[in-house]
């Protein structure tokens, strides 16, 4: 399997407070790789390094082998940040134009893909509204379909389905799984909420700044006689205190 990802060796510090220490771990293409951990953990630190929004103080970070940053990878990464960076004066149809228009693609792809991306999320009957009006949770929605409309090959989802409801969560996770499975996309999602990270082919355990430990759900349960993912959590966390 060819690496769509490498970790090396990354620590990251604010002032005298490490924020992350020591992180290493490989990504694979075609894979759903979950970072799991409370609020404060790095774990939004760790997904701007890899997109290249900000820089580690040591280590390295390779995208399809090549070093982050660099302007020839932005094609191929789609980003959901963990707030919203939307014109909100703007509608969501003239969001999501915008924001496919800094991609080469011609006009008529460009419509189709908008089209494909307001449909994944199910917005398309609210693109006409100024996002000044849209909710939380359609804000979060226009977010994610901002980070698919330009095709990537490697999405990084942070906390993507917060503020969802529990029917679209499970829309958003099928095309998730669909996109892996029948494109090889590559995704990265971080999330706190453990039913989700059951559905990521490897998950880390990310804990101030740490990777507790790394493996498949089943892996990981069967190591720590653990009935599921929260118990995992909790059980590493005493075992690397």
């Amino acid at each position: 399997m060819e690496q769509a990802v490498e970790i090396e060796g990354v620590s990251k510090s604010f002032g005298k407070k490490e924020v992350l220490s020591d992180i290493s771990f490989l990504i694979g293409e075609g894979m759903i790789y979950g970072l799991i951990g409370p609020s404060g953990s790095g774990k939004t630190t760790l997904v701007k390094m890899i997109v290249g929004i900000a820089a580690p103080d040591a280590g390295a970070i390779r995208i399809f082998g090549v070093n982050v940053p660099n302007l020839e990878l932005l094609e191929k990464v789609g980003y959901m940040a963990q707030a919203d960076a939307l014109y909100t004066e703007l509608t969501g149809k003239e969001n999501l134009d915008f924001f496919a228009s800094l991609y080469p693609m011609k006009n008529a792809a460009r419509k189709k893909r908008i089209a494909y991306a307001a449909g994944i999320v199910n917005l398309t009957a609210e693109l006409g509204k100024r996002v000044s009006a849209y909710s939380g949770g359609m804000k979060r929605r226009l977010s994610l379909a901002i980070a698919l409309v330009h095709n990537p090959k490697l999405l990084i989802l942070d906390e993507p389905t917060v503020g969802m409801d529990p029917e679209l969560r499970l829309s958003v996770w099928t095309e998730l799984l669909h996109l892996k499975k029948e494109h090889g996309k590559t995704i990265i999602i971080t999330t706190h909420v453990m039913d989700e990270a059951e559905r990521c082919d490897i998950v880390s355990l990310v804990r101030e700044g740490r990777i507790l430990a790394t493996g498949t759900p089943t892996e990981l349960k069967q190591a720590y006689g653990a009935k599921d993912l929260e118990e995992v959590f909790l059980k590493a966390g005493r075992e690397n205190r």
